[in-house]
């Protein structure tokens, strides 16, 4: 029984599904197909591949220990340049490092040559674009409750300067809110970079409104710009929990989430402006492109691409 045939036998003991052998299958014969192919120089034409004498193929093969790390490589980088998704890629690579530690435990191979290499990264998928209507729809809603006049100023500012809601929950009386008065919070980035975020008109107007009435219901020395009704520092969680409530209370048909808010901010202004390398500066992105780490955006400028696109800092008439 070759090793193929074995390692195959062993998934269905496991009580793998037929779905799932067939893709061990599949990923082995691929990389197969390619080491014969591109290092050894014995391609396998396409009808024998598409026959019944393919999977066949896979039982004479018998030397899986020479392929080592540098044809792993090679292969990812095939299938990345075929235009391969990185989640199909990952479930190869997958695939062949159980197959070689099942070599391993069978004593058919001394060390598995998969273990270690890190699939390409899955590009992010960015939440769906809330529309300028159903923003303004969920930040418009009445204010009945100190907490609601504490939501409106959460939302307002991580929808006006496209906070991380971490950085919001961290925003401090000071140095945070030294510059409000210029339109602008400074907060706590990734990587403990601070950097000043803009804060339009409705946005300062709520601010004002709940720091009117915070120390109220914040504990004395308590240096959190949100507080919860403990008179603490407000947590991540308790931010989208009464995100869930504002969403339900304005009848939004779609799930929200801070970082939706970000996003719309984000999305919003580069609609209106085109001027990608201040959205990046605003959201405090260290991956700037290279023409990027060249260009350092100055406030000026960025308040001024603000002012001009996102569509609540222009102040009313």
């Amino acid at each position: 029984m070759s090793d193929y045939q074995r390692f195959i036998k062993q998934l269905k003991l496991e009580n793998k599904s037929e779905h799932t052998i067939s893709n061990y299958q599949r990923d082995l014969m691929g990389l197969l197909v390619f080491y014969l192919g591109e290092f050894l120089e014995r391609p396998l034409d396409e009808k024998a591949l598409k026959s019944d004498q393919a999977w066949a193929f896979l039982d004479q093969f018998d030397d899986w220990q020479a392929i080592q790390l540098p044809v792993l490589q090679a292969f990812i980088a095939s299938r990345m340049q075929q235009g391969i998704a990185a989640r199909s890629i990952a479930r190869q690579l997958s695939a062949i490092r159980a197959f070689y530690a099942f070599l391993i435990e069978q004593g058919r191979a001394l060390h598995n040559p998969a273990k270690g290499l890190k699939a390409p990264k899955q590009p992010k998928a960015l939440p769906k674009s809330l529309d300028v209507d159903l923003t303004r729809q969920l930040l418009e809603q009445p204010l009945k409750t100190w907490q609601d006049v504490r939501d409106q100023a959460i939302f307002e500012i991580l929808y006006s300067g496209g906070l991380r809601v971490s950085e919001l929950v961290e925003l401090d009386l000071s140095p945070g809110l030294d510059g409000l008065a210029s339109g602008w919070v400074r907060v706590l980035g990734k990587g403990q970079k601070e950097r000043d975020a803009p804060v339009g008109q409705p946005a300062q107007k709520a601010l004002h409104r709940w720091l009117e009435i915070r120390s109220d219901y914040a504990k004395p020395g308590e240096q959190a710009v949100f507080v919860n009704r403990f008179g603490k520092r407000l947590g991540v969680r308790s931010i989208q929990t009464q995100l869930d409530k504002r969403t339900l209370q304005a009848g939004l048909p779609t799930k929200m989430s801070p970082h939706r808010l970000r996003h719309a901010c984000a999305t919003h202004v580069l609609e209106s402006s085109g001027d990608l390398r201040a959205v990046q500066e605003m959201l405090g992105h260290a991956n700037l492109s290279t023409t990027q780490i060249y260009t350092k955006l100055d406030l000026q400028h960025l308040a001024t691409v603000y002012d001009k696109a996102h569509p609540r800092a222009k102040k009313k008439p």
